[in-house]
């Protein structure tokens, strides 16, 4: 736990010192392939940052937060786009680095946005911690049961580390944010899943990243009408690839290519369902509740069959439950080690006065 401790804080100085260099070349180096050269030495590095953490719980996060959204910004940064970039002064440096370590986007109508309540949480948490009897009596609980509870866990916690690391940040900038979850078992549809509710961070870098320029290209061959099937289709195909990334920086294993299918089957499906819309001009839709139901079904039947599979391989059910544990012993030392200290602190006071 320690050594882990030391590795996560040693990843997070290469972090902002990195970024301090590409704030510094923002300023040097005006938009383009010459601003993309320098910054390319900070992407290569990010995608390796992660491999110095070992638990779930911290290299999981960092190889999402770093590796993934940190490095689409920055080369969105490279060309004068996205949250780092502004015009006509820069970012200060104490907003820089923030909105490019941590998956945050800064709302532009906070007035108009209502904030989840702590209710909401208290009982996502309450839920999460029945995890560690649950995964206690895993061998008498049916694999697909098990994985169907495992989704919910991994969601809750999901939400929960985002919110937290959120938190931290608004506080510390005096702004209001995004919510990276909007309940996603309330879909209507699978549009209004993967680009209203789920994830939300990741659906906003891959939109300016990979959805709008494959959608540009792909309109002058077969029009801007039908230029956003292979856009989504190829938006879905480079988060597969990142979420392969991000799965073996926590189990080092090879990829079987299993997330990435998952993702990519979506990506068809939604632009399927695009597809119909735009064929029928919306005039005709399954009621909100029946399409919803499909949608939620739909991402429950394809998660357990391509993409909780492979995060069992990681064994990432044991690693959660073995750091859960890990934490909660840590958390047990410091609190005896404090009790210890204040008999200390209350015996020499006592003799002092004697």
């Amino acid at each position: 736990m320690e050594g882990e401790i030391n590795n996560l804080v040693m990843v997070w100085i290469t972090v902002v010192a990195s970024l301090c260099y590409c704030h510094t070349i923002g300023k040097i180096i005006t938009p383009g392939t010459t601003r993309l050269i320098a910054i390319l030495p900070v992407i290569l590095i990010f995608l390796v940052l992660p491999l110095n953490l070992r638990t779930i719980f911290l290299g999981g996060p960092i190889s999402f937060f770093v590796a993934w959204l940190a490095n689409f910004k920055l080369l969105l940064f490279a060309y004068g786009k996205g949250p780092l970039s502004s015009n006509p002064l820069p970012l200060p440096l104490s907003r820089f680095i923030p909105l490019a370590s941590f998956p945050i986007k800064i709302q532009d109508n906070p007035i108009n946005k209502q904030k989840k309540s702590l209710t909401n949480y208290a009982i996502k948490a309450l839920i999460l911690s029945t995890i560690i009897p649950i995964q206690q009596n895993k061998s008498s609980i049916h694999p697909n049961v098990f994985l169907f509870l495992y989704s919910i866990y991994m969601y809750i916690a999901l939400e929960i580390i985002l919110a937290t690391v959120a938190a931290s940040v608004r506080a510390a900038l005096c702004v209001e944010l995004e919510p990276q979850f909007e309940e996603p078992y309330l879909s209507t549809s699978l549009q209004d899943f993967w680009g209203r509710r789920w994830n939300l961070m990741a659906s906003a870098i891959l939109r300016p990243t990979v959805y709008v320029p494959v959608r540009t290209i792909t309109s002058r061959w077969i029009g801007r009408k039908w230029a956003p099937v292979p856009a989504v289709i190829a938006a879905f195909l480079v988060s597969g690839i990142m979420h392969e990334l991000i799965f073996y920086n926590i189990g080092r294993l090879k990829p079987t290519w299993e997330v990435t299918w998952f993702f990519v089957l979506h990506g068809i499906c939604l632009a399927a369902e695009v597809s119909v819309k735009k064929a029928v001009n919306e005039k005709w839709r399954l009621p909100p509740l029946v399409s919803g139901f499909l949608a939620v079904a739909l991402v429950m039947a394809t998660g357990l069959w391509l993409f909780l599979p492979a995060l069992m391989r990681l064994e990432a059910d044991v690693m959660a439950y073995r750091e859960m544990i890990a934490f909660i012993d840590f958390i047990k030392s410091v609190s005896n080690i404090e009790l210890r200290m204040d008999k200390v602190i209350i015996v020499f006071s006592a003799l002092r006065s004697s």
